[in-house]
């Protein structure tokens, strides 16, 4: 990719300041940038490296005032952090998605229509009776069963595997080794101990604009939809149970499980190695601490929780302050023991 600081400026909706023609051809960090990158300065913890950087532009918030002399163009805009952000997104485009015609080999279904202008890598498979959309681009040994939906510029990376009956919406990213719609943890005890495994009958539906990092799970429902809701980010690693809900734009770390039928509300944060039971609800805008345990309702909206099982934040802190203060706390108790016997005696 190359373009000028001015085209770059107009992208972004900025103002610049230097040289309108400069070249540019990579994006890079502030600290470590080189003739013809552009890099961008958003936290003032980092203002020292703007002065010395050898970048050929940064992109600057609108407010910052220089203290020193900078050699290199900026390009003024209202958030620097965002503007980098669209920036990212228009450079991955043109370089890692820039991917178009079919491989062989590759198998398309009876009954299947593909939208136009995408893409499909050797060795995928794409079964019965599905509609792709325009503009997705499947990479090589990804599976896609029966009566699969997928809607415009979706990215299926390799090795991911759809379930028959899924829906995926537009525009979503779904990472390698992904598995969609495999069965739920189904199972029946038996009077004589053992299980019966119940059916799973039902579908995964993912919303638009969703992003599912590598290697995680989502369980189609006994009946009915597991629904991913429109915006929600995925981490790796993430198991999501059959019939669980996840409400929009709610963000999930790695290494996560989700038990069966919870629904979760919108604009939650989940940190890593969370633990949430089945058949429990969480208001919007929860917030949990990594490596807590959810096994109760959260029914009041906008709380930060830690802990397992989960208490408020602050009480979370106030505990474990206490913890660590349990070696003095006993050896004081012992002393006052001790002289309380003494005493007596």
């Amino acid at each position: 990719m190359e373009l000028t600081a001015g085209q770059i400026a107009t992208l972004l909706n900025g103002e610049i300041e230097g040289d309108n023609d400069l070249k540019i051809s990579r994006l890079s960090k502030i600290e470590e940038g080189k003739t013809g990158s552009i890099s961008f300065l958003a936290n003032l913890k980092y203002e020292s490296f703007i002065y010395e950087t050898e970048s050929s532009a940064v992109i600057v918030n609108k407010t910052f005032e220089a203290k020193k002399a900078i050699s290199a163009t900026l390009i003024r805009v209202e958030n620097a952090y965002s503007a980098f952000t669209q920036l990212l997104e228009q450079y991955e485009k043109i370089v890692k998605y820039n991917k178009s015609g079919v491989e062989q080999p590759s198998h398309v279904g009876a009954g299947t229509s593909i939208g136009t202008g995408g893409y499909r890598g050797a060795f995928s498979y794409i079964g019965k009776n599905c509609t792709i959309g325009n503009d997705v681009l499947i990479y090589p040994q990804a599976y896609i069963g029966d009566n699969v939906r997928v809607g415009n510029g979706t990215v299926l990376h390799a090795g991911v595997k759809i379930y028959d009956n899924t829906h995926i919406g537009n525009h979503c990213r779904i990472f390698a080794n992904v598995v969609i719609g495999s069965d739920g943890f189904g199972f029946a005890p038996q009077p004589d101990g053992s299980y019966r495994t119940i059916p799973q009958l039902g579908n995964v539906v993912i919303e638009d604009h969703v992003s599912i990092g590598a290697n995680t799970t989502i369980d189609c429902a006994t009946m009915g939809s597991t629904i991913i809701r429109q915006g929600v980010k995925i981490d790796n690693l993430v198991q999501i149970a059959h019939n669980v809900e996840i409400g929009k734009n709610t963000v999930i770390a790695s290494q996560t499980g989700i038990a069966g039928s919870s629904k979760i509300g919108e604009n939650c944060v989940f940190a890593g190695q969370i633990g949430i039971a089945g058949h429990v609800t969480v208001a919007n805008r929860t917030q949990v601490g990594a490596q807590s345990g959810v096994n109760r309702d959260i029914k009041k909206e906008g709380l930060s929780l830690n802990g397992t099982p989960v208490i408020q934040l602050k009480d979370s802190l106030r505990s474990l302050a206490v913890l660590r203060r349990l070696p003095e706390l006993e050896r004081r108790i012992l002393e006052l023991e001790k002289q309380l016997k003494d005493n007596i005696h």
